[in-house]
């Protein structure tokens, strides 16, 4: 119970920081320089909480990380379930305190006019958006599963080289769908937004599971492995 509190409280200040970012400070209508400011905000809750809850749970907060560990036979299937449902209902929670804070704005605030951080993409096609969120939840397992290793890994400085690998994954594709790369991560506030954002979800859902599956199969065969 423990490792599942803790994923729904890391998830839950991972929405609320790095979603409040795009809507409380305002740097989601700051583009292209306000991509930065964001891509900060969510790779640092990430390292914050790495070092937080991280030598409870492992901090996945992210059911693409799961998924990653799960095929990669670090995890078994009955945990990784569990660990997905908490993440997801921590998204609940941050994404609800946020709107909250956002109620209380002077002369109110319209969720859906004003949004929530939630992902949509606009500007490209659907295989687009679909082919850059395999990549980076690839790119961003691709380090936790490296990191985290137990004999090869990046020790006390694992947690920084995922906030990073967030952080660099924010800049790169920030124009292209917001950046999800995790489904807990967008599915409340698409939710809550509705419209397109809804229509959009299943995308930001399955495109990340598909990436964090492939990365955990990779190191699972011994393909990214380093010994023989």
């Amino acid at each position: 119970m423990k490792k599942l509190i803790a994923e729904a409280f890391g998830t839950a200040v991972l929405v609320f920081v790095g979603c409040g970012s795009v809507v409380l400070a305002g740097w989601g209508g700051a583009m292209p320089l306000g991509a930065l400011p964001i891509a900060l905000a969510f790779g640092l809750s990430v390292t914050a909480m790495a070092y937080g809850i991280g030598p409870v749970s492992g901090c996945h907060i992210n059911p693409a990380v799961t998924a990653a560990v799960w095929s990669a036979g670090r995890m078994p299937t009955s945990d990784a379930i569990q660990y997905i449902i908490a993440q997801i209902i921590g998204g609940f929670i941050g994404a609800g305190i946020l709107a909250l804070v956002l109620s209380g704005k002077t002369g109110g605030y319209n969720i859906q006019a004003g949004g929530l951080g939630q992902n949509v993409y606009t500007n490209y096609s659907t295989l687009s958006a679909f082919l850059c969120e395999v990549i980076g939840t690839m790119i961003f397992t691709t380090a936790i599963l490296g990191a985290t290793h137990g004999k090869t890994g990046a020790g006390f400085a694992t947690g920084l080289v995922i906030g990073l690998t967030l952080t660099l994954i924010h800049i790169l594709l920030i124009p292209v769908t917001g950046t999800s790369v995790n489904p807990a991560r967008t599915i409340a506030p698409n939710i809550y937004v509705g419209g397109q954002a809804l229509s959009q979800l299943w995308l930001f859902i399955v495109a990340p599971m598909v990436g964090g599956v492939i990365s955990g199969f990779l190191f699972r065969s011994g393909l990214f492995s380093s010994e023989d």
